[in-house]
């Protein structure tokens, strides 16, 4: 078995466990970022295989200074989201779900043909691939004994917080949507918690879809027709304390929301 296989055989019984993440053997830790992505999609395969769908799509992580600053990391990272994590509006997320539960206000995008590998993408290159673009909340789950000692190889090997994707409704005709001056707003109860735009996603959120495209295509797993992306937090992730009604809203484009009891 690979260092990558072991690595993904101890996360996915964490994760079908809910267990905290403890740091991994020295015989099975990714050393560097292209491991910790090895480690991932075989992770997928094992989670997969138990049940939790096929991969249908990507998130993005630390796509903003205020997200890099938080967890430490002057990079994005990028994480698979599963089928079964996929939701169409609102979320439901009964106690004991996840550990440590928080959310995140994105612009989420899908894909209408599949990517070409061999060219560098950027924002403008990639907007004839985007088939709709909608208003999305990622719940993530700080499942980490210590997030900051496991270090990003690491990270990315467990889908870097990933819990869920809530996709609100999507719109196909987007091309005279603002999308860097769009508001992000959350709320916890009805109460506003954070807002941000679109342009704090790395200055347009398809310049973030971009690098997910060019890092991916670099790991031979590139973008696919029909696969939904979230860009990246326009906002610090609001780190839910108990039971709450927690929402995400895209001015203009529209609102998501994840009861947790």
């Amino acid at each position: 078995m690979s260092a990558a296989e072991r690595a993904a055989e101890r996360l996915a019984a964490a994760r079908l466990t809910m267990r905290p993440v403890e740091a991994l053997p020295a015989d099975c830790r990714p050393a560097d970022e292209a491991a910790g992505y090895a480690a991932q999609f075989a992770l997928a395969r094992r989670l997969a295989a138990a049940g939790r769908g096929p991969r249908v799509g990507w998130k993005i992580a630390c796509t903003t200074k205020v997200m890099q600053d938080l967890l430490g990391i002057p990079t994005p990272c990028a994480g698979g989201v599963l089928a079964s994590n996929l939701y169409r509006g609102r979320a439901e997320f009964a106690a004991g779900a996840t550990l440590k539960p928080g959310i995140e206000c994105e612009i989420a995008v899908r894909l209408g043909r599949d990517l070409p590998t061999g060219v560098n993408h950027t924002a403008d290159s990639i907007r004839p691939f985007v088939a709709s673009i909608a208003a999305a909340m990622e719940v993530v789950d700080n499942r980490y004994q210590d997030f900051r000692a496991l270090g990003a190889p690491t990270l990315i090997a467990d889908d870097f917080f990933q819990v869920a994707v809530v996709l609100g409704e999507e719109r196909r005709n987007w091309q005279d949507f603002d999308l860097p001056a769009a508001v992000g707003r959350t709320y916890v109860d009805g109460r506003p918690t954070g807002e941000g735009r679109g342009a704090d996603v790395m200055g347009h959120p398809l310049a973030a879809l971009a690098w997910l495209a060019n890092r991916l295509a670099a790991l031979d797993q590139p973008l696919k027709a029909g696969e939904v992306v979230s860009t990246g937090s326009l906002v610090k992730v609001e780190w839910l304390t108990g039971p709450c009604l927690a929402e995400t809203e895209i001015v203009g484009l529209g609102r998501v929301a994840a009861r947790f009891v």
